[in-house]
């Protein structure tokens, strides 16, 4: 049987998952009706890997004794100033993420829960790639500036490694 404050911070989990995906088509649908349809693939690919990681937390509450809660989510922003404030927020959004994951990790840990603490390992390391990505493109988009072409080649290139993702 799951202990009920950790069942409570998977639960809050699941929310951020759900808010995640949601934010991630919000953008999705902004650099599509903006003409980033690189961005736009990458973020409705996002938008899919949230989900599933929702979903992966639903039924890991459920197998495990507890009662996941299917949350009402939250308003996402759908106006964003420019391709960077869009990569920003996705980070800010993975950072959220990631300390929510840290908090069920360390009263996984305070409440000696090994199974679930083993299970969240995933998510952390899940947690690293994601937020890495999220520098790592922000970095790329820093060197490009202002530069149309450079935005035009970024959203091409973009893309393509959503797709080369998914594959993995």
């Amino acid at each position: 049987m799951i202990h009920s404050e950790i069942e409570t911070l998977l639960n809050n989990q699941i929310k951020l998952e759900g808010n995640a995906s949601m934010q991630y088509l919000s953008m999705a649908s902004w650099a599509e009706a903006n003409g980033f349809n690189g961005v736009a693939t990458f973020f409705y690919n996002q938008a899919e890997e949230e989900r599933m990681h929702m979903i992966k937390l639903i039924k890991f509450v459920n197998e495990r004794g507890g009662q996941a809660i299917i949350p009402v989510l939250d308003q996402v922003l759908k106006d964003f100033k420019s391709i960077n404030d869009v990569f920003e927020t996705f980070l800010t959004s993975e950072e959220k993420v990631t300390n929510h994951v840290n908090q069920v990790v360390y009263q996984c840990l305070q409440l000696k829960d090994y199974t679930i603490h083993n299970f969240m390992q995933w998510y952390v390391s899940e947690q690293l790639e994601e937020e890495t990505l999220a520098r790592t493109i922000l970095d790329k988009l820093k060197i490009i500036g202002n530069d149309k072409g450079g935005l035009y080649q970024f959203d091409k290139d973009i893309e393509t490694f959503s797709v080369e993702v998914d594959n993995e």
